[in-house]
């Protein structure tokens, strides 16, 4: 698995990437679910779920503009009035940066 863009929002995340060998979406969801709701309940100290079910995705064509898709991506917070200026924002990141 390649991670090419993700931005953290208050309640979701979007993350652009690209999946190699016998990885699958749904394997790696799991496991980043598992693995941050632990986290975030251990930091918390509480228990119960952090994410809801289920996950929404898009693949991509061969023809789809990758970087075009990833500025997309991390330019979320601004069209969201997080921030003024996604350098401001510190919850993001692309592998052309």
């Amino acid at each position: 698995m390649l991670s090419l863009a993700f931005v953290v929002m208050p309640d979701h995340l979007h993350w652009l990437v690209q999946l190699r060998g016998d990885t699958s979406l749904d394997r790696l969801m799991r496991a980043v679910k598992g693995f941050s709701a632990h986290c975030i309940n251990e930091r918390l100290q509480r228990r119960g779920a952090v994410w809801q079910e289920g996950y929404f995705d898009r693949a991509l064509r061969a023809e789809d503009d990758v970087r075009a898709i990833a500025r997309y991506i991390v330019a979320n917070p601004l069209r969201a009035e997080l921030c003024g200026d996604i350098g401001a924002y510190p919850l993001w990141d692309a592998i052309w940066v």
